[in-house]
């Protein structure tokens, strides 16, 4: 009897240690859904409504690279390749796609006083945001790491190390977020690149996002069973595409905004929505006053 109820007290001990655990590690992805949500909610009282979509938007962002990174899926990942797969698809760019659309730096920008507006529009308009921000530097920094994981031996290292483990899914995470941004317009972005450019980079990192997936089927890893490497180049080829379709809709729903406020200016309507918006695409829609005018400034 003793020993059963040692071995309860013993199993209900390991419980209370994954609980404490996994409550450790959720707490920054909670923090970040309060933070954005108490931000969007007290502008509302304040400065207007901030669309409830953004909220969404962000949430399910956070709850991806959750789930990719120290999630039910983070653990699966260390047996299944086609696991590991699923979670790069969605820390490295289904979460970069949500947080982007949840437009942050807006938020930001509209919730902060006048001196923080100021230094986030300093950052804005740093000569590390223009390189960084990029579409071609952006695509290298994502697609390149992308090659180098699966294409060299860097995936068995990796894979046996779990501090490079972290440290590629935070490569990947903020990789994938500066790419999409840089091809979007939803955040203000003083150094936006043309809007043909920004189509040609994503439509070739498309071609290169299916080579290096067929690549992978091809000439699998040393380690994972075969079968499961091919069902997981398989994901990345097909899941990747519909991220990168998402973002091509995003990019034509751009088009059609700046090509009917033209359209409307030619037909006598007001100017003025189109008189800051670049000849081939519309601007991100502008965040409060003072604060967009220090990052056009």
């Amino acid at each position: 009897m003793d020993s059963v109820s040692a071995h309860v007290h013993h199993h209900g001990a390991g419980l209370a240690t994954v609980s404490i655990g996994d409550a450790a590690l959720a707490a920054p992805f909670i923090a970040a859904v309060i933070v954005y949500t108490c931000a969007a909610l007290g502008m509302q009282r304040g400065r207007g409504p901030w669309p409830g979509v953004r909220i969404a938007a962000w949430t399910a962002g956070v709850a991806a690279v959750w789930l990719g990174t120290v999630g039910p899926l983070a653990a699966a990942a260390h047996d299944s390749f086609i696991a590991h797969m699923a979670a790069h698809l969605l820390v490295g760019m289904l979460a970069p796609l949500l947080l982007v659309l949840a437009a942050p730096i807006t938020l930001a920008l509209r919730s902060f006083s006048i001196e923080p507006a100021r230094r986030v529009s300093a950052v804005l308009r740093s000569p590390i945001a223009r390189v960084l921000t990029h579409p071609i530097v952006a695509a290298v920094l994502s697609l390149g790491g992308l090659g180098l994981l699966y294409l060299t031996p860097v995936f068995e290292v990796v894979h046996r190390n779990p501090l490079l483990h972290i440290a590629v899914m935070v490569h990947v995470l903020l990789a994938g977020v500066l790419f999409t941004a840089s091809v979007t317009a939803v955040d203000p972005n003083p150094h936006r690149s043309p809007f043909r450019l920004r189509v040609g980079v994503l439509v070739a990192a498309l071609a290169v996002h299916a080579v290096i997936a067929k690549a992978l089927y091809a000439n699998p890893p040393a380690g994972p069973p075969v079968a499961d490497v091919e069902g997981g180049a398989q994901l990345m080829f097909f899941g990747g595409d519909l991220v990168d379709a998402a973002l091509l809709v995003l990019l034509g729903c751009e088009w059609f905004r700046a090509t009917g406020r033209r359209d409307g200016v030619g037909r006598g309507a007001r100017p003025a929505a189109s008189t800051t918006a670049p000849s081939d695409a519309p601007e991100a829609a502008p965040a409060d006053a003072a604060a967009t005018a220090g990052v056009r400034s």
